[in-house]
């Protein structure tokens, strides 16, 4: 029911910033937890972030601790992901999706996905 559309992505150095935008439509953001995922090719899809719905907690992979930050603004329907410091591994496409599940982390606990944007770290 809920359409998410990323945004944000694009060719950068390593150390460099980016923040990808998730515009959600047809239903209210606020209604979902909601996460970030990465695939880059010929690798499994992995866990990045997530924050839950009122956007009070949030829970990171360890390889993105420290440097990536999970936002959400509900009054917009967008949730986001500031990128710091980025790296060649940070390298994949990127994925917002919601879920039911509060901080989930499985690929399996999210239902509706957006088309992905593409982010590639030069080194």
């Amino acid at each position: 029911q809920v359409r998410l559309v990323e945004s944000g992505g694009g060719l950068v150095q390593t150390g460099d910033s980016l923040r990808l935008s998730c515009a959600a439509s047809g239903r209210p953001l606020r209604y979902y937890h909601v996460g970030w995922f990465r695939q880059a090719p010929g690798k499994e899809r992995e866990f990045v972030a997530s924050i839950s719905g009122s956007g009070g907690s949030t829970y990171y992979a360890e390889s993105v601790k420290g440097r990536f930050t999970i936002t959400r603004d509900n009054a917009k329907n967008t949730m986001y992901l500031q990128m710091n410091s980025l790296k060649p591994e940070d390298t994949a496409g990127y994925f917002c999706a919601t879920s039911a599940k509060e901080l989930a982390s499985r690929s399996g606990e999210y239902n509706y996905w957006g088309q992905g944007t593409q982010v590639t770290v030069s080194s």
